[in-house]
């Protein structure tokens, strides 16, 4: 099938049972399952309207584990966009985000124009948290990236988190075109720019 030019990739990472697939699932379907189970790679797709054209949201729902680096390469390069998945009940989870961002700056070396959201989530079980906001926070504005908490459970900021993720995109577009030279890659994004409505 071939790929259109709106076809705009989000990639979804994060360690084994943070809730990557819980977000994606509470997105695109609605629902949430209580069973943890482990995803090799899964691709949704989701239409949602830019301006008066519409636009493929492509999410790719990757491993919890590092077992496949290749996989791993694979979606960093055709990722136009990327949210990175902890829970707030392990700090583990938060740490081994790190190596995948490092990963995704060497491989598109520009981290500033990609929009990244750090996304803590099961902030529904506060009682267990073992990472506090302001570090979220404290990460985020290190790696130059956008922050949010989330519920899958509670579907408590799930479908701002995908907003936010487009706005970035067009506020980065926005700031790009002002010295007027602009690349491939920015003539598609034009295409992709504009008001992002998530549907």
């Amino acid at each position: 099938m071939p790929e259109q030019s709106n076809d705009y990739r989000v990639v979804v990472f994060g360690a084994g049972g943070v809730g990557k697939s819980s977000l994606v699932l509470r997105f695109v379907k609605g629902t949430f399952r209580e069973s943890y189970i482990p995803t090799i790679e899964d691709t949704y797709r989701q239409v949602i309207s830019c301006d008066k054209s519409i636009c493929t949201l492509q999410i790719t729902d990757t491993t919890g584990s590092h077992q496949f680096p290749a996989m791993q390469r694979l979606s960093i390069s055709k990722g136009h966009a990327f949210i990175l998945v902890y829970s707030i009940t392990s700090r583990q989870s938060l740490e081994e985000l790190k190596p995948i961002y490092e990963q995704i700056c060497q491989i598109k070396r520009d981290v500033e124009s990609i929009p990244i959201m750090l996304v803590g989530n099961k902030n529904d079980e506060n009682q267990n948290r073992e990472v506090d906001s302001s570090e979220g926070e404290a990460t985020a504005k290190k790696w130059k990236c956008a922050f949010m908490e989330t519920s899958a459970k509670l579907n408590h900021n799930v479908k701002e988190l995908f907003q936010e993720l487009l706005n970035l995109e067009k506020r980065r577009t926005v700031s790009l075109q002002i010295d007027g030279k602009k690349s491939k890659q920015q003539k598609r994004k034009e295409k992709l720019k504009g008001k992002c409505v998530v549907m």
